[in-house]
């Protein structure tokens, strides 16, 4: 008998798991996490470009850095020019557009022969990898309301990092067979990624959005009117971003400088795959679990809820980025540096999930396209300046580089908490718009 009652309490503790998790979301979030899921499953170009380029291209390691620096030149304006279309052409258009346009750049890339031309194929690619990044996120804040969204970007954020991970797996296997197969995996699954959007998606585009009370108060909001110019002008995001560009300068350096830190230490190359893999690991198992807890710690746009609110959690998770990089000033051995990326992994959880619904909140639902294009302008920035600024420092010793990261976390972390006041008003003002155009 009681064998037979732990049998019912064990799926009714499931379910509530898993109501709590993923519970309350519409069906079209389903299709573009399920979307997302599909082309993260298939990012097989980008992890392995520079083995492509030395191995199946023959160029040299500075022609390689070149073309590498070209992509992440492209990738610059990528965001920026998805968020612009995505407020003025719509979302589902600008995501379906992007990601064929990807699909096609990638193809280009695969057949292009020397220097010159890999170099021209390889900003296409960059230019349109991240086009649909602006139109994802706004998406997201247009169809799930601020009470769920911290929830849903976790959701989303699981799913690129699980495709991901197993992405890794196959696009070892599938190169062997040849390099030209990971480039049309990679963009069957970017073209199939924008057809389901575009057949399953709604358009979320609101099509014309009056001046909210913020706004009329001055506190920093903008109509859809203005363009960029409109998102500069509104200096919380601009604090913010600067938040996140700093963040992004220390997070980047685990795919810059820390294999080079690795293999300093008397390490090979498999231990810092072996320590990376740590962070995948951690991602999968833990965001589902760490959901339904942060959409009540950090829940936004709701008064009197949510034990520390966004801005907070937010610090919090760029402080736990900073302890993470710092401590690897200790390490020497492979589990040592596995345990690090353990610390900082959990940052990264906290912040991709939160951050991205503290600019849905402060963004007028018609300048969201916008204001996740400047947010995301900052992660292209950090990839760009986190080499030129980790090398130099790792020459002037490992413990160097590491304690200057640990700084700089400090001190947007610090600078996130000051922000903190004015995003809550933000916040719940943004809430209480919801709720009246609800109601």
């Amino acid at each position: 008998m009681e064998g037979t009652l732990t049998e019912r309490r064990a799926p009714g503790r499931a379910a509530r798991y898993a109501r709590r998790s993923a519970g309350g979301l519409p069906r079209p979030f389903w299709v573009l996490w399920a979307g997302t899921l599909v082309n993260r499953l298939g990012m097989f170009v980008e992890p392995f470009l520079a083995l492509y380029l030395t191995t199946a291209r023959h160029l040299s390691l500075g022609e390689t850095g070149a073309v590498l620096a070209a992509y992440g030149a492209g990738s610059v304006f990528s965001q920026p020019l998805g968020g612009a279309l995505a407020d003025r052409v719509g979302r589902r258009a600008t995501l379906a557009g992007g990601m064929l346009a990807n699909a096609a750049a990638l193809i280009g890339l695969g057949y292009a022969r020397g220097l010159i031309p890999l170099a021209g194929a390889v900003i296409c690619a960059g230019f349109t990898v991240d086009i649909y990044r602006p139109a994802s996120s706004a998406i997201v804040a247009d169809l799930v309301g601020p009470r769920d969204r911290t929830r849903a970007y976790g959701l989303l954020f699981w799913a690129v990092n699980l495709g991901y991970s197993v992405a890794m797996v196959l696009g070892g296997t599938m190169a062997r067979a040849g390099y030209e197969w990971l480039f049309w995996a990679d963009a069957v699954t970017c073209a199939a990624f924008g057809v389901l959007v575009w057949r399953a998606v709604p358009e979320t585009l609101p099509a014309a959005f009056p001046a909210t009370a913020g706004e009329v108060a001055g506190t920093g909001g903008s109509t859809g009117r203005g363009g960029f110019l409109a998102v500069l002008r509104d200096p919380l995001m601009l604090s913010l971003t600067l938040v996140t560009l700093l963040t992004m300068c220390v997070y980047m350096q685990a795919y810059t400088t820390l294999p080079l830190a690795v293999t300093r230490s008397g390490l090979s190359p498999r231990d810092y795959g072996l320590a990376m893999a740590v962070n995948g690991i951690v991602i999968v198992t833990a965001q589902p679990v760490t959901g339904a807890w942060l959409g009540r710690l950090a829940r936004n746009g709701e008064p009197g809820h949510g034990k520390l609110g966004n801005a907070t959690v937010l610090a919090c998770g760029i402080a736990a980025i900073g302890l993470g990089f710092g401590l690897t000033s200790l390490a020497s051995a492979t589990w040592e540096y596995a345990a690090c990326v353990a610390v900082w992994t959990r940052g990264e959880i906290l912040t991709t999930s939160v951050g991205p619904a503290v600019v849905a909140a402060l963004a007028p639902p018609d300048q969201r396209g916008r204001y996740n294009g400047l947010f995301g302008l900052a992660f292209s920035l950090g990839y760009l300046i986190a080499p030129l600024a980790g090398t130099r420092l790792l020459a002037h010793g490992g413990p160097l580089l590491w304690l200057s990261c640990a700084a700089a976390c400090a001190i947007a972390a610090g600078w996130q908490l000051a922000l903190g006041p004015v995003i809550r008003r933000r916040e719940q003002q943004a809430g209480a718009d919801a709720a009246a155009a609800s109601g």
